[in-house]
């Protein structure tokens, strides 16, 4: 709730006058009333939030007493149920019964709980006793205290009362909705400006904005004079007939009379409070001399926002918010629930007159609201939509109007208009088209792009008519824009000849190509390439055979994938595939690297099923037709090779990716980017496999290489970087991994950007090393900050967000909230089951992280069942000494040693000690908490000269590897009992 007017001090009583927007007449007139009996009163507003219960908004109307104005329209406001308006009316009149007051200012019936306040009822009486009854009720003088200073010439009109001059103003329009903000806009401008143009595009809703205008705030002035201004020939006409009106004495021609309204309405005589509304002025110059001068109002409809140059406040009138269009949409259509209101708001982007038009057609069909919208794919016309009687004029009929108006006064705009149709609605890079190659372009195009006087003059007048915006940025001021909105530009590209539709179309895929930068792997150019993909579906960019806009199609899929917008490019990635196979034949190379980029970013959004089907079938081609040592096949295969590890085939991946490894050294050379490729898949297969020695070998290898091949920010040397410090950290050499990664992640800010998925997970490494290395504080700060980002860039569902998420999960079930935790980690393992199997190591070591959760929240039985099914599922998938199973072994004793099976958990805990070491080595930090874990075992049974012994060498160890103050060290000298936590690794 908004208030229209600064309430009063808080140390003096005060009347709060609640009312709707709708009703503001008769709060001015009540408010009137009681200031002039020595009442303060504060005007609030009704805007009840949806979200808040009834009864708590009318109690916090005002801390003293309230005044309801009351009608159909106060109860309409918000979603709030009969229901809900009775309990609160009831709960008022039974406890707040003293304080609260209501007039009823409506004839209308309302909900009958309302009766309880027994309202006054004012609508149907005349001014003096409907002053008296309220007077009455509450107990003033009927005298004024004192005099007001403003003079009864300026006391709001009783609303029943019209004005003593009402002309040709369109009738209200009793489903008005919304806008309340734009029409206090309106009356505080008109207060200064006194002229005020209302402009934007047809079906904005401007003339009814303006008539709501006319009728709610009709009372405040003497005259309210309505003027069809589309031509100055209409204008005058009727301007001259308020004359006889105002009681002018003048003859019969129109000029006479025009220049004795102009004068009295100048002057403020007879009547010093006018409004004239100009409605559909789109010519200011045509009509902008007759707009009069005085004391009085003018109110201008336009599409013209050249009226500023003519003295004029500009107010743009766009789309509804979503919440105006909801609430519009279920006056009209009362059938429909919220959710299917939005849903239709969005699919015809919040413009009134078609949201109108299609709720008035909804409300006499049984079609459901999905089936609507299914109609409105192919196309909206009148056979979707309906004409309303608020709205006479067809959303495509004013439409076509205009385009035939533009093509008589400025036929080059329409050739640009139509130019514009085949780039995304909203935004068009104007110099995209002017910094394109001028050869072959045709004569209509051309003369636009050469002539700068004549494009100004076609952009002038799509301007004029608000059919588009010039936008410009303060980041880069020399770049200009146009505006097109969806609905327009889909009834100017339907009611285009195909002629034109083929030249304008090459145009833009050609602008296309000439805007693109050839580097989608360098991040300074995605901004180049995020600007042209929307644009390529528009210009039928798929279905070129020309060899840049082809180019142009595997470029912006490699930005995609790089820059991390998967879902975008997995769905250009299939358009293209169908459209290519057709245009150019399952084995032209082309398709073979379209399959590459779609490989790749199908994978990047975790669906490795797919991908695997894909690529298994190119293989097969390319192995018949190309040979072992094909380039594209030795691509391929290094594609399959990390479905494999995605979906958990860690094994056969490693020896696919040691193939192609080979075969690349031998084709390329060791120093061939290609090559290098081949060894960083071999060393992520080696560190999915926990062989982190020899993962650390390949990766400071290939780091290298990368840094003199390429450069330091390059991403493949960055991604190089981050391997290097993932597997330092593995290793358990922590502070090594935390400086490259702290590094790594500045530099990856810096090349790519905060929200790249590089520099996501260098965030996220980051928050791991802070997290060993007991900076906990800086730990949340990086896992929060990687989830919140991975899940507004990525979505909750990709693969790197789960990693995240996991690490999150992990960090908060110690330190922060275990019930986050455990929501979390379900979340993690229901999206990894629907995506990969039950069985899959990525879903047990979630499970595993589970079990932790469930022991935290001393839920014993239950955690030690599924941690000894989690050590069962990671021995079936990677064998019983792979580091993941032992880490489920490790839990899986402590799960034991909790429900007291101390000899299970002593044997368990006594094979992972020995399984650790020859896995990682015995000074592994993972082998010394084994030995806290087998020493805490030992002294569970009475052995404690055995526990003493092996404890005694696990804190030398970590002595001598971390100090004495470092968590391990720590955590081990309190006998805390050791757990491990699963970490996905990138595939």
């Amino acid at each position: 709730m908004r208030a229209e007017r600064p309430a009063a001090p808080a140390d003096r009583r005060t009347v709060t006058l609640s009312f709707a927007g709708f009703d503001r007449a008769w709060a001015a007139w009540i408010g009137d009333l009681l200031e002039r009996r020595g009442q303060r009163v504060a005007y609030l507003r009704w805007e009840p939030s949806a979200d808040t219960p009834l009864s708590a908004l009318l109690q916090d109307l005002g801390p003293g007493p309230v005044l309801l104005v009351l009608s159909g329209r106060y109860f309409d406001q918000g979603a709030h149920t009969s229901q809900e308006w009775a309990q609160a009316l009831r709960g008022l009149a039974a406890v707040e019964r003293s304080r609260f007051t209501a007039v009823s200012v409506t004839a209308s019936a309302f909900p009958s709980a309302a009766r309880a306040l027994t309202p006054i009822e004012l609508a149907g009486l005349s001014a003096p006793e409907a002053e008296r009854r309220l007077l009455d009720r509450l107990d003033l003088p009927p005298d004024p205290v004192g005099q007001n200073p403003a003079g009864a010439e300026h006391r709001p009109r009783y609303p029943a009362t019209a004005p003593e001059v009402w002309g040709a103003v369109p009738r209200r329009n009793t489903r008005f909705t919304g806008r309340e903000e734009k029409l206090a806009e309106v009356h505080q401008v008109l207060q200064t400006a006194g002229t005020v143009t209302l402009y934007g595009m047809s079906g904005m809703g401007k003339t009814q904005l303006a008539t709501e205008y006319a009728h709610r705030f009709g009372p405040e002035y003497d005259v309210v004079w309505w003027v069809n201004a589309d031509n100055r020939v209409t204008c005058r006409r009727q301007l001259a007939e308020l004359a006889p009106r105002l009681g002018l004495l003048t003859g019969q021609e129109y000029g006479e009379r025009l220049r004795a309204v102009r004068d009295s309405l100048r002057r403020g005589e007879p009547y010093p409070r006018w409004l004239l509304v100009l409605d559909g002025a789109d010519d200011p110059d045509q009509v902008g001399d007759l707009v009069p001068t005085g004391p009085g109002h003018v109110l201008i409809t336009s599409r013209n926002p050249e009226w500023s140059e003519h003295g004029s406040g500009l107010l743009e009138v766009g789309v509804y918010s979503r919440a105006e269009s909801v609430a519009f949409v279920r006056r009209r259509a009362p059938r429909l629930t919220g959710a299917e209101a939005d849903r239709l708001a969005q699919a015809l982007d919040d413009l009134p007159l078609l949201l109108d038009q299609t709720a008035g057609w909804l409300t006499d069909s049984d079609l459901s609201v999905e089936e609507y919208i299914g109609l409105l794919g192919s196309g909206i016309d009148s056979a979707v939509v309906r004409v309303s009687a608020d709205f006479p004029l067809a959303f495509e009929t004013a439409w076509s109007m205009l385009l035939h108006k533009l093509r008589e006064t400025v036929p080059e705009s329409i050739d640009l208009l139509r130019l514009c149709t085949f780039f995304a609605p909203g935004l068009i890079p104007v110099d995209l088209l002017q910094d394109m190659p001028r050869e072959g372009l045709p004569p209509s195009v051309a003369n636009l792009l050469t002539d700068p006087a004549l494009w100004s003059r076609a952009v002038g007048q799509l301007r004029r008519f608000s059919v588009v915006r010039v936008e410009r940025y303060e980041a880069a001021p020399e770049r200009e824009f146009l505006y097109l909105h969806r609905l327009v530009h889909q009834f100017v590209h339907k009611d285009m000849p195909d002629d034109d539709r083929h030249e304008f179309v090459d145009v833009v895929r050609r602008a296309l190509a000439a805007a693109d930068p050839g580097r989608p792997s360098t991040p300074a150019d995605w901004p180049v390439y995020a600007e042209i993909v929307p644009h390529l579906t528009y210009a039928r960019g798929l279905d070129s055979t020309d060899a840049k806009v082809q180019g142009l199609v595997l470029n912006c899929l490699r930005y995609l994938y790089l820059s991390g917008e998967y879902g975008a490019g997995v769905e250009l990635g299939e358009r293209a595939a169908t459209a290519w196979r057709g245009l150019l034949g399952e084995s032209h190379p082309l398709i073979w690297e379209l399959i590459y980029h779609y490989a790749n970013l199908l994978r990047a959004s975790g669906d490795y099923h797919r991908t695997m089907q894909i690529e298994r079938a190119a293989v097969r081609r390319l192995q018949r037709e190309r040979g072992e040592r094909d380039p594209d096949l030795l691509r391929t295969l290094g594609g399959l090779a990390a479905d494999l590890r995605g979906l958990g085939q860690y094994e056969e991946a490693l020896e696919l990716s040691e193939r192609v490894l080979a075969n690349s050294r031998a084709v390329f050379g060791e120093e061939d980017t290609r090559s290098l490729n081949a060894l960083n898949n071999v060393a992520v297969s080696l560190r999915l496999l926990g062989r982190y020695r020899e993962a650390l070998d390949l990766d400071r290898k290939t780091m290298e290489a990368r840094r003199r091949l390429l450069r330091a920010h390059h991403p493949w040397t960055l991604n190089s970087e981050l391997a290097y410090a993932v597997d330092l950290r593995l290793l358990g050499r922590y502070s090594e991994a935390e400086a490259i990664q702290e590094r790594n992640l500045w530099a990856g800010h810096e090349a790519l950007g905060a929200d790249s998925p590089q520099s996501l997970r260098a965030g996220h490494g980051l928050a791991m090393c802070r997290y060993l290395a007991g900076d906990l504080e800086g730990a949340a700060r990086h896992f929060s900050r990687a989830l919140e980002r991975g899940e507004r860039v990525l979505g909750e569902e990709d693969p790197l967000t789960l990693i995240f998420a996991v690490g999150q999960s992990c960090f908060v079930r110690e330190h922060g909230d275990a019930e986050l935790a455990g929501e979390l980690g379900e979340a993690v393992i229901a999206r990894y089951e629907a995506t990969l199997t039950a069985g899959h190591p990525y879903t047990v070591g979630a499970r595993a992280n589970h079990a932790l959760v469930l022991r935290r929240a001393g839920e014993r039985d239950a955690a030690l069942a599924l941690a000894e099914a989690t050590l069962s599922d990671m021995t079936t998938a990677l064998g019983p000494a792979h580091p993941w199973t032992l880490g489920c072994a490790l839990n899986a004793s402590a799960a034991r040693a909790d429900a007291g099976d101390a000899e299970r958990a002593l044997v368990l805990s006594g094979d992972t000690v020995t399984g650790a070491a020859l896995a990682l080595g015995p000074g592994h930090p993972f082998s010394v908490a084994a030995q806290v874990a087998l020493a805490a075992d030992l002294r569970a049974l009475g052995r404690q000269t055995e526990a003493d012994d092996v404890e005694r060498r696990a804190l030398a160890v970590l002595m001598a590897d971390f100090g004495g103050h470092h968590p391990l060290t720590v955590s081990a000298r309190a006998r805390a009992r050791p757990y491990w936590d699963f970490e996905p690794q990138i595939t």
